[in-house]
């Protein structure tokens, strides 16, 4: 007797969350034909997410919380800086200096608009004492820790 063979359904693959931003751009552009750095709508402003985020580092050096905001085409007038024992807030806008006829353009990549970033700083800090410097579009925030911050660091052995 000749044996059966038997036929397994094909099983459909399921779609997988994209596990990398490498991936989930190719599943964007995929699924709407559109890269996810596309300049996105928001309200009457076109602009992308990266542009209006700007870059911060927060580091501690010596008894200073640093924070240093990467802010290149922002005018030091459109800065507002809210600061509290615990957060940061740094808020501004990057304005359009002058009207551009788009028609000889090959790229348009500039983008303007308004961003707000909120940081909790690593220690408690004295705000009164706060420091600010901008110079070549980059913002640097100096705030010393509190001595009760202070006395809490402890360095450890490792045995």
């Amino acid at each position: 007797m000749a044996k059966k063979e038997s036929k397994e359904l094909a099983k459909p693959k399921q779609a997988k969350a994209p596990s990398t931003f490498v991936d989930a751009e190719k599943w964007f552009q995929d699924m709407l034909g559109l890269p996810l750095s596309l300049p996105v709508f928001t309200g009457l402003k076109f602009a992308t997410t990266e542009a209006l985020n700007p870059s911060v580092d927060i580091f501690v050096e010596k008894n200073d919380v640093v924070v240093r905001a990467e802010l290149p085409g922002v005018n030091k007038e459109d800065i507002e800086i809210t600061l509290t024992g615990h957060t940061v807030s740094i808020a501004g806008e990057k304005k359009k200096n002058e009207k551009v006829e788009k028609k000889d353009y090959y790229r348009w990549e500039s983008s303007y608009g308004s961003f707000v970033r909120t940081f909790t700083l690593p220690a408690e800090v004295q705000t009164d004492k706060a420091e600010t410097q901008f110079k070549d579009g980059i913002l640097e925030i100096r705030i010393p820790k509190t001595a009760e911050a202070i006395k809490k660091e402890k360095k450890l052995k490792i045995e």
